[in-house]
């Protein structure tokens, strides 16, 4: 059995000081206003760490994070979130994709995500791939851990003000196209790693795949046994009918939630992956903050099956 956890959205706070003033932009600006007025009190570095510590305790086979893990992509964050990612794991352990937090704003890609470029990197030639001013490693990317194929999409994209949206582009969807045939050819257990919810009418306008139809196009065509992603703060499980079978899509609420009227705590999800009677069979172990006694523990599990 293949064991694969995910996390996502960690936020991770405090903001820098001063950064945001040196490094001006409209949208940051009101982002940190936001952060200090009210995010503040909800998303804790110490619950992140906690959950981090939670995953090292269960020695996962590796780390699927999914994006979000700084907040208006102020410059000093992202040193402070490479420093906080070397000690929860190696590159070799951890695969990150961004997300929309990630791209708050137009930056440079030395500014920014390249402080997190060996978390972003494949170990599998890919032969169409697109790069973009503010990530410079292709995407996708696909890591080969023994007979799981890890296959990491960006719908991470500068946005208005307002406006949370995701794309993945059509470069990226006609290579994952034939990645999903390939690794499926070749008996690998597929796994795609993407921030905004992945199929039509499950984030709000504002905040959607804004390509999502096309995304479910191709997953119907070609199949996958597993689609991780975060965005929405939330446990979400749904499913997609394909020609090679079930579809699995599952979302995680954020990483360092600590208080929310509107999401729950803090959660992680371990999956375990293996292959019997000709279909694969996937474990999943929920793990949740219990916000009053401060501990992390399983709130469910539950088996699928392709």
């Amino acid at each position: 059995m293949f064991t694969l956890a995910h996390l996502s959205d960690l936020h991770l706070g405090p903001l820098p000081a001063g950064s945001v003033r040196r490094h001006f932009a409209l949208k940051r600006t009101i982002g940190a206003f936001n952060w200090r007025l009210n995010r503040h009190r909800q998303h804790s570095p110490a619950v992140a760490t906690a959950v981090a510590a939670d995953i090292m305790d269960f020695a996962p086979d590796h780390v699927a994070l999914t994006g979000d893990i700084v907040n208006v992509a102020a410059h000093d964050e992202f040193p402070a979130a490479a420093r906080w990612l070397r000690s929860f794991g190696e590159p070799k352990w951890i695969s990150f994709v961004p997300g929309n937090h990630d791209t708050y704003v137009r930056m440079d890609w030395k500014h920014g995500l390249s402080h997190l470029a060996d978390y972003m990197r494949g170990d599998m030639r890919v032969a169409l791939t697109q790069t973009t001013p503010q990530i410079s490693t292709p995407f996708p990317y696909v890591r080969l851990r023994r007979n799981v194929a890890l296959i990491g999409v960006s719908t991470a994209v500068p946005q208005p003000l307002h406006r949370a949206a995701g794309l993945l582009g059509g470069t990226q969807l006609e290579s994952l196209a034939v990645l999903l045939s390939d690794l499926r050819e070749r008996g690998y257990a597929r796994v795609v790693m993407i921030h905004h919810p992945p199929l039509p009418g499950l984030a709000k306008p504002r905040k959607a795949l804004l390509d999502a139809a096309a995304l479910r196009d191709v997953l119907e065509r070609e199949g996958a046994e597993l689609v991780l992603h975060g965005h929405n703060h939330d446990h979400m499980l749904n499913t997609l009918n394909s020609r090679f079978g079930t579809v699995h899509v599952l979302g995680v609420p954020s990483a360092s939630l600590l208080n929310s009227e509107h999401n729950p705590a803090a959660a992680w999800n371990l999956y375990g992956i293996q292959r019997q009677g000709g279909k694969w069979q996937i474990q999943v172990t929920i793990r949740s903050l219990d916000t009053v006694h401060r501990h992390i523990g399983t709130l469910t599990e539950f088996a699928l099956s392709s």
